[in-house]
């Protein structure tokens, strides 16, 4: 079934658009003779296969890896490598559904097996009316993400190629379609994805042939959206493309808009419009014209209302805000948080000067809210109050269709934590598409962004992350609900972090680089351990009730080695008032023993029943608030992936624990801490 529009938070109000999501033509090409044998001009019905017999070797560093990360709670699976079948000797064309990856069965392949190369094919037609085609209108193929390397033909003409697997890209195809409108154009891509390279940013995709512990089954090829859109050739960026919004100035009540204009020729002045609005009451308008060859224009847009705005808001808008809640409203400013998101439409338009045309328009969400992290009392603050941080990581995974979680799934999911008493989650190892976060802006969910790591350092491996980082976070940048960014986790692909200084040196530059992108959000480095510039504090403790209690009463044991690292490295140290937060602990499953085995069952501690886990997890809660020390915590986890079942939630979304109770638990938690801090 087809997704709705991929880019909610960015909608044309000329929208036209057709999906490409739907049946594809789809071939293995294990022994990589796609390119030689020309098959951007049209897929083979089969092709031989070389002999297949051979194990494809896994590094024994590949399993000291997996080993130090289990760090020992479970025996790994012996000899977990990738063996090709030898009974096939072709590999055959067939059809796969897209966006949905060849491992997962929504699909409709449903295999396993390792393979590096493989490629789609499908026809589609210029979208355009005859109209639009004579006023110049562009059209724009776009690709939500692809994992992990994808070259990209349409009919004979190789128009780009993209790395890295989690992040979206797009080209103006207009160039290679004809005048006629019924004729139909090949769209092919080749896609390279290692089932084993540790340099590759793959998240939880594991290199073994068989999952086991936390990592998952892979999910290679297109896993997001794809689809075609008709665009005005100078036309307004998405956050993609440069157009930033920030809305975190309450105490002006001010938003700062930097809209970035794409293909404006030098010669034509433009006038950039910014309407605000909350409830269908217009709060501001501001407009500013293009400047020489500059190619973005910044507005500052007042976004208080007047006592006679207020008095016209809907009743809808008055009941999820309370005009006399402090927490909601400031001097005639609609704030945003978990309780209370409340949002302003913003529509940006742009005008040709001289015609006065209107060339383009986009509406978009913003939610005003501060954070800060630097008053030096050891406090996390949003719209400047003490604010605990009540987390569950979430790393996004459903079982028919792995990554790919279409709108109804994303808002479940969210609905779920919120359920629980959940007020955000960590997304963990996995870059969520934006129609995750505009749910999590809609419904009201903090969020940690955070993206997919490898496994091992190299100048290559550096400069490939360092790429997607920042596409990473210029997705998602413009979104009330993201408020930290977390580049690395564990110190994954950072095997000598404690004595490189290269490697010391890359986070280094992952703080500024992300920093000088936004200057706004907190940065947690290295999230559990090994920080090198971060700010805040973060620690992963896996250790049952008792050890947790004692460790989060002691900033002592807090700043303690975990896992048998360093908190701190080099030259760094926990920086006194900086926020602490136990940004993972629990893990813990409930499976029958008759069901546990070597390579099922995965949790870093079992309870006896659901009874148990609730003993254990509202001691581990309350424990954490009360230690005197932590601003927040992360709960590992939302649900069950595949083996690793120690979510609160099956993997199927069933309960394992009453949500009522498991809410109660939290919300005691944070009533615990905001009796510490004198908050309410």
């Amino acid at each position: 079934m087809p997704l709705p529009y991929p880019r909610p938070d960015f909608v044309r109000s000329s929208l036209r658009w057709k999906t490409l999501d739907g049946p594809w033509d789809f071939i293995f090409d294990d022994d990589d003779v796609g390119m030689d044998r020309c098959w951007p001009r049209g897929l083979p019905d089969e092709v031989a296969l070389k002999d297949r017999s051979a194990a494809v070797e896994t590094s024994s560093q590949a399993q000291t890896i997996t080993q130090n990360i289990a760090a020992g709670t479970q025996e790994l699976i012996k000899d977990n490598t990738h063996v090709k079948s030898s009974t096939e000797t072709v590999n055959r064309r067939r059809t796969i559904q897209v966006p949905y990856v060849y491992q997962c069965p929504a699909s409709g392949i449903n295999e396993r097996e390792a393979h590096s190369v493989f490629w789609y094919s499908r026809t589609f037609l210029d979208i355009r009316t005859e109209e639009e085609k004579q006023q110049g209108l562009r059209v724009i193929l776009r690709f939500g993400a692809v994992d992990y390397d994808a070259r990209v033909w349409v009919n004979d003409f190789f128009i780009g190629r993209h790395g890295g697997g989690h992040v979206p890209f797009e080209w103006d195809v207009t160039p290679y379609l004809g005048k006629d409108s019924s004729e139909a154009h090949r769209l092919t891509l080749r896609i390279f994805d290692s089932s084993d390279s540790l340099h590759q940013p793959r998240g939880k995709q594991y290199w073994g042939a068989k999952p086991e512990s936390i990592f998952y089954t892979p999910s290679s090829g297109i896993w997001q959206s794809v689809w075609l859109e008709v665009v005005p050739p100078t036309r307004i960026a998405d956050s993609s493309n440069g157009t930033v919004l920030r809305s975190n100035d309450i105490e002006k009540g001010q938003l700062y808009c930097h809209v970035f204009l794409l293909n404006r020729p030098h010669q034509q002045e433009c006038r950039v419009q910014v309407e605000a609005s909350i409830g269908n009451v217009i709060v501001a308008e501001v407009s500013g014209q293009t400047s020489g060859s500059r190619e973005a224009v910044d507005l500052i847009l007042n976004m208080r209302l007047s006592e006679k705005e207020l008095s016209q808001l809907p009743l809808s808008i008055r009941e999820a805000g309370p005009l006399d809640n402090s927490r909601c409203w400031r001097n005639g400013l609609a704030l945003w948080t978990p309780e209370h998101p409340l949002l302003y439409e913003v529509t940006i338009r742009l005008f040709d000067c001289q015609s006065a045309a209107l060339l383009d328009e986009v509406t978009t969400q913003v939610g005003m809210r501060s954070i800060n992290w630097s008053a030096g009392d050891g406090l996390w603050r949003l719209n400047d109050r003490p604010y605990f941080q009540a987390l569950c990581l979430d790393q996004g995974y459903v079982p028919s269709t792995f990554m790919t979680l279409n709108d109804d799934a994303v808002r479940l999911d969210i609905e779920l934590a919120k359920a629980m008493g959940f007020n955000g989650c960590r997304k963990h190892q996995k870059v969520e598409n934006p129609v995750f976060y505009y749910w999590a802006d809609k419904l009201g969910y903090l969020v940690w962004a955070e993206m997919a790591n490898a496994y091992d350092f190299s100048r290559e491996y550096a400069e490939a992350f360092d790429h997607e980082w920042v596409q990473a976070v210029k997705l998602a940048i413009n979104h009330a609900s993201v408020v930290t960014w977390t580049p690395i986790n564990e110190s994954w692909a950072y095997n000598s972090l404690k004595d490189s200084e290269e490697e010391q040196n890359h986070i280094r530059h992952l703080y500024s680089l992300t920093k000088d992108l936004d200057p706004t959000r907190s940065i947690n480095d290295n999230c559990g351990w090994q920080h090198v510039c971060t700010d805040l504090t973060t620690f992963h403790d896996y250790s049952d009730v008792e050890e947790l209690e004692k460790t989060c009463a002691s900033l002592d044991l807090i700043l303690a080695p975990k896992a048998g690292r360093d908190l701190f490295v080099g030259s760094a140290k926990h920086r006194p008032g900086a926020p602490v937060i136990c940004t993972e602990f629990g893990g813990i499953n409930i499976a029958p023993p008759k069901q546990r085995s070597s390579d099922r069952d995965w949790g870093y501690t079992t309870a006896s029943d659901s009874e148990d886990l609730l003993r254990r997890f509202e001691r581990m809660v309350k424990g954490i608030a009360a230690g005197g020390h932590c601003c927040g915590f992360v709960y590992t986890q939302l649900t069950d992936i595949e083996q690793e079942v120690n979510g609160l939630y099956t993997y199927d979304r069933e309960e394992k624990l009453p949500a009522a109770k498991v809410k109660a638990a939290i919300d005691e938690a944070i009533d615990i801490f905001n009796r510490r801090v004198g908050s309410s």
